[in-house]
């Protein structure tokens, strides 16, 4: 069994979640790489390992419950899980005209995909001497920025996954009260990455640091907070 920090990142091939992987690499965490797609799991593996990172593939989707419970039976040893993967579900995205399939898909992934995860990995973070679990909403959840106007466009799939997500996150940060682990939401910020046709302000970079500072928490850090660079977002 590994005695080194490990972490898992799911989404990790490319994006926010490549670079979540390499900054805690460079903390010197030991650092699953976690992604559907083998050549392009095994490329950012390559890549973080020619960077000094302790990188590993772990293959994994999360919206499969086979997948999930093969990647959870791979690890020996498990103290930070970031939920990071994610998608969109395209566009539009209008409340009057959505395909309910859509809804389904976005939902299968961005927060089915979390519980499905979280779940079949409690049992090794439970184990850990300081478990963290850091899942990726977006501002774009919030339901006072959504009042304010402040949430970008009509996104009937995407923008309630997230708000969904946190009220998810919620449920778990009550049902862990008590325990050493901790569990916060983290917002990347509006990031040109795949996700969006790359046409964010922020750098990959810049949007995994909020889930790194989460991920790395010390023991009287914080638990069941939504946050992003500035601080606390409004929920």
């Amino acid at each position: 069994m590994s005695e080194k920090t490990t972490a898992l990142v799911t989404g990790a091939n490319k994006g926010i979640g490549y670079e979540i992987a390499a900054g805690l690499g460079a903390l010197g965490l030991r650092v699953g790489v976690g992604a559907r797609d083998e050549q392009r799991r095994e490329d950012a593996v390559e890549k973080l390992r020619a960077a000094g990172v302790d990188a590993f593939g772990v293959p994994l989707d999360v919206s499969d419950d086979a997948s999930v419970a093969a990647a959870a039976a791979s690890l020996d040893r498990l103290d930070v899980l970031v939920n990071n993967a994610g998608i969109t579900g395209g566009t539009p995205q209008d409340p009057t005209t959505v395909d309910l399939d859509l809804l389904r898909t976005v939902l299968e992934t961005n927060v089915f995909g979390v519980i499905r995860t979280t779940n079949a990995l409690l049992p090794l973070l439970r184990r850990s001497p300081a478990p963290r679990i850091v899942n990726l909403s977006s501002s774009v959840g919030s339901l006072a920025r959504q009042v304010a106007g402040q949430a970008g466009p009509v996104a009937i799939g995407y923008s309630p996954s997230k708000t969904y997500l946190n009220a998810v996150t919620l449920q778990y940060v009550r049902e862990l009260e008590g325990t050493n682990i901790k569990i916060n939401l983290a917002c990347p910020g509006y990031v040109a990455t795949d996700l969006n046709g790359h046409r964010g302000h922020r750098t990959p970079q810049e949007g995994a640091a909020t889930a790194i500072r989460l991920a790395t928490l010390p023991d009287d850090g914080p638990t069941g907070g939504f946050f992003d660079d500035a601080g606390p977002i409004p929920w």
